[in-house]
């Protein structure tokens, strides 16, 4: 192994726990038990709630409108930059972003018909204590301080280590593991992106890269403070995320081994055959030396203070402009059908008899947010408020939306954007398999907990 100076082995170490200190340990603040980033964020939430609303709608103002402007720009006559990445974006998108923004105009200046701006529908997200108002604040927070557990080789510390799980468990290479970690900790869609550019780069076979896309690209630590949050049971965060984790793990074993990943092509982009080659350390090294001197080369590669200051503010940005327009659009649309029709009830009703089986409180309720969370993560525990009043079920709620994983408005909008070999009805199957597999176990432990 290389040698390393202190001040490499300080870069690879603080960081990386601080990162973990604020991201993944709860802390006890008051009565209730939180991770440090996301009672920064509600301190500075409380702090500027009366003015938040107006904040979120300007920014959704300026995602609207950039991505008009940039609708008109071909993809191939502007050169990469980082607000190309940031507002060029498909016309389904792009209208998205504009909807959004017109969403958040009503409700604050509340106009228009009261469906849009009542307070069940926009006026319940863009409330001063509303879920888009919160987003805001977490998203900086995480942000500024994703760098801490990105940049500094704790991913590549545990990715490393995990070579010899990834093939024989979830038929994936090992270097897969820094994008599951990645989005683990991350965000999903950092995930997706991730795992398409190795795929176009000849690295994952095409069954490789849907197993990974899909199975792997779970939502971060992050999006799980606020979902536990949201159905007001943050004193059960440890137990929430562990449950995320297990049944996260348990389908990840179980998905590539099923229709629709199972029948992928064990093929390359460009037609070449899968060989069975399994990664193979250096000679002299293990899993721990060679995991961590990947560690240390890459906290060695980022001393640059502006370089990661810059990359926390553009994770703020991509966050604030990507995100929270499709949870206005996308909420605020669902948040209408729900109140004033029956849509999703009579969508959700084949799992009525699944829920009442599994003993579950207000299954009749319950069962409609099993399947509004395709559409997108946060719409199952948001329709939870003032639905859902068990505690147990506001648990498996919100533990299945996170498990679910295929939702339209992030991961699944990726995905189909991007080249991995999947396509929507892929995506449905197994959006409805990972609802169906989880439910038990997700139960299981709500019923050990309430």
């Amino acid at each position: 192994m290389k040698k390393f100076n202190l001040s490499t082995w300080l870069l690879f170490l603080v960081p990386s726990i601080l990162g973990i200190l604020l991201f993944m340990i709860p802390m006890k603040f008051g009565e209730e038990w939180k991770v440090l980033i996301a009672t920064l964020a509600f301190y500075l939430a409380e702090a500027i709630s009366p003015v938040m609303p107006w904040i979120a709608t300007i920014i959704l103002i300026i995602a609207a409108l950039g991505s008009m402007l940039f609708l008109a720009v071909k993809k191939n006559e502007a050169k990469p930059s980082f607000l190309k990445n940031l507002f060029q974006v498909s016309l389904f998108w792009t209208i998205t972003r504009v909807v959004g923004a017109v969403f958040a105009v009503l409700v604050v200046l509340q106009l228009g018909p009261e469906a849009i701006w009542g307070e069940n529908t926009g006026g319940l997200l863009l409330s001063e204590d509303g879920l888009v108002t919160f987003l805001f604040t977490i998203f900086l927070f995480a942000g500024l301080l994703l760098p801490l557990l990105l940049n500094f080789g704790l991913l590549e510390f545990f990715g490393t280590m995990m070579v010899k799980v990834m093939r024989p468990v979830f038929k994936i290479p090992g270097r897969s593991s820094v994008d599951a970690l990645t989005s683990w900790v991350g965000d999903g869609t950092i995930g997706v992106l991730l795992t398409s550019k190795q795929y176009e780069e000849g690295f994952y076979t095409k069954k490789e890269a849907a197993i990974i896309g899909t199975t792997f690209s779970v939502v971060s630590i992050t999006f799980s403070i606020v979902i536990i949050e949201t159905v007001g049971l943050s004193a059960y965060f440890l137990p929430f995320y562990g449950t995320v984790v297990f049944a996260g793990l348990v389908l990840a074993f179980i998905m590539p081994r099923i229709f629709p990943l199972v029948g992928k092509k064990e093929e390359y982009i460009d037609g070449r055959p899968f060989t069975g080659d399994e990664e193979k350390l250096p000679e002299g090294y293990n899993s721990f030396s060679h995991g961590l001197e990947n560690a240390l080369l890459k906290a060695d590669s980022s001393r640059s203070f502006t370089k990661n200051a810059s990359e926390g503010v553009k994770n703020v940005l991509d966050m604030w402009i990507g995100v929270i327009p499709v949870v206005m659009a996308f909420g605020t649309t669902a948040l209408i059908v729900v109140e004033n029709t029956r849509f999703f009830t009579i969508l959700g009703k084949p799992f009525e008899p699944i829920l009442t089986l599994l003993q579950i409180p207000q299954a009749a309720d319950a069962a409609q947010l099993m399947v509004v969370g395709f559409t997108d993560m946060f719409l199952p525990v948001i329709l939870a408020d003032g639905l859902i009043t068990s505690d147990l079920t506001l648990f498996v709620v919100a533990a299945i939306s996170v498990t679910q994983l295929i939702f339209m408005a992030e991961v699944g909008g990726l995905l189909l954007g991007s080249k991995i070999p999947v396509n929507f009805m892929d995506l449905v199957f197994i959006f409805l398999l990972r609802t169906l597999i989880a439910l038990p176990i997700v139960a299981g432990v709500a019923h050990l907990l309430f």
